[in-house]
């Protein structure tokens, strides 16, 4: 497995790397559809939220870096992503974000910091505005919290390839795999709609964050993640050189360094 995949070449062919082991997967059920997850590893709290259209499987080559620095890891498939099902209603990062707050209940997990990538960064973000004490912190990768936030859309290879292996993994995955134009559909149409945050909503929000965006993103403006990192109290702004939206699979050891030094940093 090569240390880089800036081309998406390998994810496109061979998917992430698979997860370990867990030590524990399952379901469980709550607002109208079954959440898969799986825990691996011991120690604080880490949940891996995934990108839109993705699956928890994206964070391969993130769980064995996170367990081997002493967390325990929970990785969830999005409301009808992967595994998970999903109700004849439409998605919403609120409904996600009660999700994970379901999952986190079933686990026993009181605290626990969130790691999301674009629609998993909102989900986190959404819990911990809702919920702040059960959160530590939030790791927020490549995403808008308004819709101003984004950059117009323009193909490339490696969005076809990206395109390409979520449609491949959604087949072999899903309780529905017939149904994957139907998904994007609805996917497509909670990333135009939401998430709406203000400023003053981004005011509130009480928990340590850190707000991460690739140099090359293809779908967030940098002024944006410049804006909700001086909006949001005490929150931080990164970039990460030389990757764009997909750097937990173009470069995983940078992104798992900014990780690691973002949880060594609040305690998570």
């Amino acid at each position: 497995m090569p240390k880089t995949d800036d081309d998406l070449i390998s994810f496109e062919r061979d998917g992430a790397p698979p997860l370990p082991a867990p030590r524990m997967e399952g379901y469980v059920e709550n607002d109208g559809a079954r959440i898969w997850h799986a825990a691996f590893g011991a120690g604080p709290a880490v949940i891996l939220l995934h990108g839109g259209l993705g699956h928890a499987g994206n964070w391969g080559k993130q769980v064995p870096a996170l367990v081997a620095a002493g967390r325990t890891v929970v990785v969830i498939d999005s409301r009808g992503h992967g595994r998970s099902t999903r109700d004849a209603g439409p998605s919403g990062y609120g409904r996600m974000a009660s999700d994970v707050l379901a999952v986190m209940d079933h686990l026993d997990i009181d605290k626990a910091s969130l790691v999301g990538w674009s629609d998993g960064a909102c989900t986190a973000l959404i819990l911990a505005d809702r919920h702040p004490e059960r959160v530590n912190g939030v790791f927020f990768f490549a995403c808008n919290m308004d819709p101003s936030g984004t950059l117009d859309f323009q193909p490339t290879p490696v969005l076809d390839r990206c395109f390409h292996r979520h449609r491949l993994d959604y087949q072999a995955l899903s309780a529905t795999p017939d149904a994957f134009h139907s998904f994007v559909a609805d996917v497509s149409r909670m990333m135009q709609t939401e998430p709406n945050y203000t400023a003053a909503d981004l005011a509130g929000i009480t928990v340590p964050v850190v707000i991460v965006l690739g140099e090359h993103d293809e779908f967030i403006r940098p002024e944006h993640a410049a804006y909700l990192a001086a909006t949001i109290p005490q929150a931080r702004l990164t970039i990460l050189p030389g990757v764009s939206h997909f750097a937990p699979l173009q470069r995983p050891a940078l992104f798992n360094d900014a990780v690691l030094r973002f949880l060594d940093r609040i305690g998570g």
